[in-house]
């Protein structure tokens, strides 16, 4: 009796669990295609190279002294006490989007250091380890390794300082377009050029036949370079290169900068993780002629940017695209002598836009002369933290670089992610 007991328990727990089974599975496969049908997160940072003037753009002191306050005029935004400079007047019809963080501080006033140290979260150290940018970051966690793109496209003419993939390798490296219009001419030329083709087909050979013989790792990573670029070369999804055929092209304005925000948007509607729009050609970094160039700057972005938010939300993107302004630092309160400002790094201004983030609203603030934090200072890690959170990015997570004998964490230590931004 007892063994026809367990026989019918047995019979009877199976049975559940089979039932059991098949609704979890219904429940895990229904789950798995909610996940494929949610669109992934992107990231465009506008890099603002040579470090924009905080005090002449979103962090105005109208009742400062004369030798601070500068020549622009703050105006009201969107959202009811937020005020910006004059000189994006369409961005403050937007603001709604946005989040003014007037409180970063960070260390370096020097322009590579500088540069390299808020892309990576980490202060570059001669002959140290080689940190990955953020973009690289976003490559290795969002990124897919089948994708016929890259993962990581940054754009527009310029220094390269921490755009690098660092400890990460070769396949998270950018692919940088110099020019955003002319960019897709050169690649369709190389991809239809038979002459091209044979001479690939003889380096590879020559690839093949290195690697075997030495085990190089340069020459591994040498051969995942040519072999990604031959792959987008012939991929359907290079069209998104192509801006001639766009309805938007004109809404951008006739800039690098601005054809490189449209392009920017092409590929977040192609699925890109993280592209980077570096504005080069016109430099932030005012130590001259601080005003009439900054007032220039500011009404070329704001042209470029409020065309790019408007087709990103037109399309249903902004939520899940974040959009990130900002330099390397800002630039002193104190006008030079030639109508300048000089480098700035212990309290300065950026924005987030985007991304599903709280928007209307600012972040810490300044005293009366834009000079030192005196509310919720923002520190590099705090500020990368919170850019990960929002993109899904474990930003606690520890990578293990090449013969170094310590994990690496993709943000370091004593973070605090800015918590009111945060949906």
């Amino acid at each position: 009796m007892n063994n026809a007991f367990s026989r019918r328990r047995l019979l009877t727990t199976s049975s559940a669990g089979v039932a059991l089974g098949c609704s979890w599975l219904r429940t895990l496969a229904a789950h798995a295609e909610e996940q494929k049908q949610t669109p992934p997160k992107s990231c465009i940072l506008l890099w603002m190279t040579g470090g924009p003037s905080h005090i002449d753009t979103f962090d105005l002191k109208p009742d400062a002294p004369a030798n601070i306050r500068g020549e622009f005029q703050p105006i009201d935004t969107s959202v009811p006490g937020i005020q910006i400079s004059e000189h994006f007047p369409k961005l403050s019809q937007r603001m709604r989007h946005a989040a003014v963080i007037r409180s970063m501080t960070t260390p370096e006033s020097d322009h590579r250091l500088a540069s390299y140290h808020v892309r990576t979260g980490y202060q570059q150290r001669a002959g140290g380890l080689s940190f990955p940018a953020l973009g690289a970051i976003a490559s290795a966690e969002l990124g897919r390794a089948e994708f016929a793109l890259p993962n990581y496209v940054v754009i527009g003419a310029g220094p390269r300082g921490g755009t690098t993939s660092g400890f990460l390798g070769q396949r998270h490296q950018p692919l940088y377009v110099r020019d955003a219009v002319r960019g897709v001419e050169y690649v369709d030329a190389l991809a239809n050029d038979e002459r091209f083709d044979r001479q690939l087909g003889l380096l590879r050979k020559l690839e093949d036949s290195f690697f075997a013989r030495y085990q190089a790792p340069a020459s591994q990573a040498h051969a995942i370079a040519i072999d990604d670029s031959v792959r987008l070369m012939r991929a359907p999804e290079l069209s998104a290169f192509d801006l001639s055929r766009d309805k938007s092209h004109d809404a951008y304005g006739q800039t690098s900068f601005g054809q490189g925000c449209l392009l920017a948007r092409r590929l977040v509607e192609a699925e890109v993780p993280f592209i980077e729009v570096n504005m080069r050609e016109a430099d932030w970094d005012t130590h001259q002629q601080n005003f009439p160039r900054t007032k220039a700057l500011s009404l070329e972005v704001d042209t470029a940017l409020a065309a790019l938010l408007d087709d990103l939300e037109d399309r249903r993107l902004l939520d899940r695209t974040l959009v990130v302004w900002m330099g390397e630092f800002g630039r002193t309160p104190q006008i030079t002598s030639g109508g300048g400002r000089n480098h700035h790094p212990k309290a300065w201004s950026l924005l987030l836009i985007g991304g599903d983030i709280r928007g209307g609203q600012v972040v810490g603030k300044t005293d009366r002369t834009a000079t030192e934090v005196v509310e919720r200072p923002v520190p590099i890690v705090d500020f990368l933290a919170t850019v990960c959170k929002l993109l899904g990015i474990d930003h606690t997570k520890e990578n293990r670089p090449p013969g170094v004998d310590r994990p690496v964490r993709i943000v370091d230590k004593d973070e605090t992610p800015i918590v009111e931004l945060l949906s």
